[in-house]
């Protein structure tokens, strides 16, 4: 029996994956500051900061796992300083001097973020960095500690960036998208053709899974964007979600109105709403095309399990279930 440990693993991506791994019959340490979201997890938890290296360093020695997923990290936008996000940064290099004294690793999975560089960005490499905040740039930090520290090390290791995941266990702010739709608040930006590089998060973690068991060197110390492999088109995924929940037909608004809302958003937020349902910043995101390349990704995990039409389903029965 395989085992692994999953820093962060009681967030989005880690909650699902902690679920997929355990039918494929691995041993899970999950280690987090926060409880899981789903409670049947609960077994899996050790509550741990991985600023604190030695209780990590600890943890790690006594469960000595094949495989570590470190998902562990600030991921919010609203810190002003680097310094807030530290997780990201020495928690990556904790991990990653922790690591270098288990006997039985394998491998190693580092998740990024694909805000290395600002929606619509096309980087020309791997190392062609723009972050538009101070969450990209600690993710960058991380990206070049871990190139750095682990370039000799023997130890197998991958950087993934994920693009746009959403499913079940999802939260702010891409429920916020299946949320508007139901409650009829949806309106399409005029008549602009939208694509994303999306995830539906059961084809996100068979991908990881298809990572952690490929034994082809060719595929280590690489940096790969998770993302389903087809962009969607962002109306057909809304027309299926009001499908789905049985909504209003979606409507189409004028940009220009957009505008003029998001506007408004700003502005309360300004004034202490926390989560208004449009902002400029949302807006623009919203507005622009994010295509990523996925051929590797592709070459290593086959055809994903889950069309965008069932990954859609099982998501709005998710939301139905756990009101």
């Amino acid at each position: 029996m395989k085992k692994i440990v999953i820093t962060g693993g009681s967030g989005f991506i880690g909650t699902n994956l902690i679920d997929y791994l355990y039918k494929k019959n691995f041993q899970i340490v999950n280690i987090d500051t926060k409880s899981p979201r789903n409670p049947d997890q609960i077994i899996y938890w050790n509550q741990l900061n991985i600023l604190d290296y030695q209780e990590l360093k600890k943890k790690l020695s006594e469960f000595n796992p094949n495989f570590i997923c470190h998902l562990a990290a600030r991921t919010d936008l609203l810190g002003k300083t680097l310094l807030e996000y530290d997780e990201n940064i020495n928690g990556t290099r904790n991990l990653i001097k922790a690591s270098k004294e288990l006997s039985s690793l394998e491998k190693i999975i580092f998740f990024s973020s694909r805000m290395v560089c600002p929606i619509g960005y096309q980087p020309k490499s791997e190392f062609d960095y723009n972050p538009p905040n101070k969450y990209g740039e600690s993710k960058v930090l991380g990206e070049k500690i871990v190139r750095e520290e682990l370039k000799k090390s023997d130890c197998s290791w991958i950087i993934l960036r994920p693009t746009s995941i959403w499913g079940p266990w999802f939260d702010i702010p891409y429920k916020n998208f299946f949320d508007l739709i139901k409650s009829n608040k949806y309106y399409h930006p005029g008549n602009k053709k939208i694509e994303k590089s999306f995830g539906f998060i059961g084809n996100s973690v068979y991908q990881i899974y298809s990572l952690l068991k490929n034994n082809d060197e060719s595929s280590n110390y690489k940096t790969m964007y998770l993302a389903d492999y087809c962009p969607i088109d962002l109306e057909r995924m809304a027309n299926s979600i009001q499908k789905e929940f049985n909504s209003k037909n979606i409507k189409r608004a004028p940009i220009i109105i957009l505008k003029l809302l998001a506007i408004i958003g700003d502005v309360l937020k300004v004034l202490g709403y926390s989560n208004p349902p449009l902002t400029t910043f949302r807006l623009n995101n919203l507005l622009t095309n994010m295509i990523y390349e996925s051929k590797e990704l592709r070459t290593i995990a086959n055809e994903l399990p889950y069309s965008m039409e069932e990954g859609i389903s099982i998501t709005c029965k998710w939301m139905i279930k756990n009101k």
